[in-house]
């Protein structure tokens, strides 16, 4: 049985906050008893019956052992003899607070999945299979990927970009690769899958129609040519750091991705040529391997993959680099120039991989990472130590394993704060504030990158938050603002609640960090500052996602900003005042600047306009407007309004990110999530005192949507990047609707029965 271990290290495994946030599972024949053992073996068969109607996994395998671990009865029965059935926000809080309470480990933050692209658990299995390092996945990983890649398969035979996404090339072809490197016979499978996604790929032009990242990826295999993919060359690294082209003025998260893939690109590195890469070679494609026009195939890419169009200026350069930039770089003098890009970017990649220990940002570039490691150095420690960190981003639920996108430790356990001390209870979770707070606290970074990181085109980290855990080592704008907002609430609760307070300095750091964040126009960047100008998104090359290439400024990200800062200033109005007081009317500026004409916000980290329209309104309220002085929050709040459903609660699909205008759920179907968001926006902006039906009817449907246990049904996905690429961050579930729900009953003071 799978056993969830939480803030344990392990041989070559760094920590600079003894392992605190680590989340990784371990498999044990032995563990568990035999009514665990029919649980999960009962969760795991119904969603596989369900998979093609319910998409998401509800993360049962580790709530049940968390919650075990703390006491509590997870699998509830419903009350019997109408005993305690009254449906109140009160009685509804209470659950809600017991079982999140349950579900929080031991170290304070709350573990969970955090399932993103299709492509990044075959990426995942391909690179362990060229750097033959498969001994990282046991008998028992294995079995769990395959469960996985089936039950995330469409009824069509191929794979989503997302689990609720139509099939696309690079989701099916990978994970056909993936599950054939991993045993599967290209004639058996799952209900017949592997010929169902065999067809597929053959029915939409074969694999040549991959998009560009896949390309790359097939072409390390052997399954696919180098002479296929468009030139990347090494030798961008090479130009002077000033050139809006340079890479290290690119979005930091396509920087660390592209940089790997230039350093792959120039080494044109291929893996064993096996028995098994010969079959893929034949079974992907639709005409004989050798007869193939590579040339041609450069450019090919299926629909289902190309949400963004090549800029004709991307398609002429391409052309000119291929047919005369890549042969004279493979000349001599040239090739020493190729040669001195490759070291550099050795040297980069290898300080990358130092000061993130080994974790990376996310788990595209770990594997990339992984890879480009295994390249420069086999067999070498720094190999193993990326390795030891593969657990790091193995996930099981109910429908098998799957390699995250990320983590989301620091981000969540914020939240969950502001979410818990938004109730008249929180002062019954003394104990869970504690840990969470003792979380956020060791997760700060105290101190910057070592070396010369702005040579290395690093923005400062000291006093910052990352997404994840400090071990990371990648602090975000948000992250930051929403960590100093939990714990500044947190101080204004007695010092026996959450023991010692952080201390005023390291808050000081923190709004340090905060600042320097902030763009010429007042917007709020994620990572860094913007570096370069939009025009660079010409060279997207991604194919799948826009907006790539230049790190631009986010509402949610100014809004948290603004948010923090206020309360900042509240608790400590002497540190940099007048510099915060000028930060904040020009992110006010900002934000009331990027509000559409229909009143809304766009989301660009949620789906969609329901959560970039919350943080907008709370960056309004907490600059000191209100709905009688701000025609803009009037407007949002009547987009809001508009948007409820006749259930009374708000559903708003991924589609919205897509089409880039509001789009409901099919079948007009609510979200708890868009629900709760827009309950926080009309409450904060004084709905109650102008109509509360609205919001009676929105809280009416959070709690009959509540289990019985307390848990709340995991429904769509509702996290989202770089407009086509989406996320389920599994605790949103409880936190937003306990926050609205806590700020409902707090407002309204109703507690009767609904």
């Amino acid at each position: 049985m799978w056993k969830l271990k939480i803030a344990e290290g392990g041989p070559l495994v760094k920590t600079c906050t003894g392992y605190v946030g680590r989340q990784t599972w371990e498999f044990d024949e032995r563990l568990g008893s035999s009514e665990d053992r029919a649980a999960v073996e009962k969760a795991q068969k119904e969603f596989h019956l369900n998979r093609h109607q319910k998409k998401q996994s509800s993360d049962l395998l580790a709530r049940m052992q968390l919650a075990k671990e703390n006491n509590f009865d997870y699998f509830k029965k419903p009350s019997k003899n109408g005993e305690n059935t009254e449906k109140s926000a009160s009685v509804a809080l209470q659950k809600a607070l017991d079982c999140f309470s349950a579900i929080q480990a031991k170290d304070g933050h709350w573990p969970g999945d955090l399932p993103g692209p299709l492509f990044l658990t075959p990426i995942m299995v391909i690179v362990l299979y060229v750097t033959e390092s498969f001994h990282v996945l046991s008998s028992a990983h294995r079995t769990e990927l395959r469960r996985y890649m089936y039950n995330l398969q469409n009824e069509d035979g191929g794979w989503g970009l997302q689990a609720e996404m139509p099939s696309c090339m690079i989701c099916t072809a990978l994970n056909y690769t993936a599950l054939r490197l991993l045993g599967e016979e290209n004639y058996k499978g799952d209900d017949k899958a592997m010929h169902e996604a065999r067809k597929w790929i053959h029915d939409h032009g074969g694999v040549t129609m991959i998009a560009s990242w896949g390309k790359l990826i097939l072409s390390v295999l052997g399954i696919y040519e180098w002479s296929g993919v468009n030139p990347m060359p090494p030798e961008l690294f090479l130009l002077p750091s000033f050139f809006p082209i340079h890479p290290g003025k690119y979005f930091c998260r396509i920087r660390l991705i592209l940089v790997a893939m230039l350093y792959l690109y120039g080494k044109r590195f291929v893996g064993p040529i096996t028995n098994v890469v010969l079959s893929l070679r034949e079974e992907l494609h639709i005409h004989p391997y050798h007869r193939i026009d590579w040339n041609q195939a450069r450019n090919l890419c299926a629909k289902e993959d190309r949400f963004v169009p090549h800029s004709r200026f991307m398609d002429y350069l391409c052309e000119f680099l291929y047919k005369i930039g890549e042969p004279l770089f493979a000349t001599w003098p040239m090739s020493l120039m190729r040669q001195k890009a490759l070291n550099a970017i050795e040297k980069y990649l290898q300080y990358e991989d130092e000061i993130t220990r080994y974790i990376c940002m996310g788990a595209f570039e770990k594997f990339l990472r992984t890879l480009c490691c295994s390249v420069r150095a086999p067999n070498s420690k720094n190999l193993k130590e990326h390795l030891a960190r593969v657990p790091d981003f193995l996930w099981i639920g109910e429908d098998g394993m799957k390699m995250r996108a990320s983590s989301s430790q620091s981000w969540d356990a914020a939240l969950a704060v502001q979410a818990i001390l938004a109730c008249d209870l929180a002062k019954e979770k003394m104990y869970t504030l504690r840990k969470a707070h003792d979380f956020i606290k060791a997760s700060q970074l105290l101190e910057n990158p070592t070396g010369d990181f702005s040579g290395y085109y690093r923005h400062f980290s000291k006093g910052g938050w990352a997404f994840a855990t400090a071990d990371e080592g990648w602090p975000v704008s948000d992250c930051t603002a929403e960590a100093l907002k939990a714990l500044l609430l947190l101080a204004r609760i007695s010092p026996e609640l959450v023991g010692e307070h952080a201390s005023s300095g390291s808050m000081y750091e923190a709004v340090n960090f905060i600042l320097s964040l902030q763009n010429p126009n007042g917007g709020f960047s994620t990572w860094e500052l913007q570096r370069t100008y939009p025009w660079v998104e010409a060279l997207n090359v991604t194919d799948m996602f826009a907006d790539t290439m230049v790190e631009y400024q986010y509402v949610e990200c100014t809004s948290s900003a603004i948010q923090a800062l206020v309360l900042f200033n509240e608790k400590y109005p002497l540190h940099r005042s007048d510099d915060i007081q000028k930060c904040i009317r020009k992110a006010t500026s900002y934000v009331l600047k990027s509000q559409n004409d229909d009143g809304s916000w766009f989301g660009s980290w949620g789906v969609c306009y329901t959560y970039g329209t919350w943080f907008g309104i709370e960056a309004l309220i907490a600059a000191g407007k209100t709905y009688k002085t701000c025609e803009a929050i009037r407007r949002a709040c009547a987009f809001l309004l508009s948007k409820q459903l006749p259930d009374g609660g708000w559903g708003e699909s991924y589609l919205s990110s897509i089409k880039q205008e509001y789009t409901n759920l099919v079948g007009n179907k609510s979200n708890l999530v868009n629900t709760a968001w827009a309950m926080l926006t009309l409450l904060k902006a004084g709905q109650v005192e102008r109509d509360p039906t609205p919001l009676h009817r929105a809280a009416s449907l959070l709690i009959h949507m509540q289990s019985d246990n307390g848990d709340f049904p995991q429904q769509e996905m509702t996290g989202s990047f770089m407009k086509s690429g989406f996320l389920n961050y599994m605790a949103y579930r409880n936190i937003f609707p306990i926050w609205a729900l806590g700020e409902y009953n707090k407002i309204t003071g109703i507690s009767h029965t609904m």
